[in-house]
Order: C-alpha cells, then structure tokens, then sequence
C-alpha cells in the first residue's frame, strides 16, 4: 500500500466526510479509494473507435450474430465448429 500526504480544502475535506458517512467507511483513506474508484468507472471508461462500433452494427444490421438459450448450447456449437 502506498501512503500519501495530501493538502485538500475545507470543502474537500466535508465532502470526505460525508461520503465516509453515508458508505459506512472506517476512514477518511477509505472514502478517498471509493471516491478514486468511482472517477475511474464513471470517467475514464475506455470509449470504443467509431469504426469498431460501425462494424458491430453492421454485423448486427445483417443479422451475423447467433442467440443461445443457454450456455449448453453454445458449448455445443464451439465444440462441433
């Protein structure tokens, strides 16, 4: 685990409170991972290229993809391609 100094406002520090109130964390280390985790999901979610996305709905426009019911019977498939 790294350990960091940090230098946050009056009104980051609150805010820290708060989140560590309202999720139950031990600690304000706590909140601050939950906060970090939380702009990861939210911000950086890695975007698909507008190619990759035109030719998935190509591929779905003409009708490329199979549906299974279930896994069974796409283990079937693999397993007889």
């Amino acid at each position: 685990m790294v350990q960091a100094m940090v230098d946050i406002g009056e009104h980051e520090d609150r805010i820290l409170t708060i989140v560590k109130g309202k999720f139950g964390f031990k600690n304000k280390s706590d909140a601050v991972n939950f906060v970090i985790s939380r702009f990861e999901a939210e911000l950086l979610e890695p975007e698909l290229r507008p190619e990759f996305v035109q030719k998935i709905q190509k591929l779905d426009k003409n009708k490329k993809f199979t549906s299974y019911k279930t896994l069974s019977d796409l283990r079937k498939e693999i397993e007889h391609a």
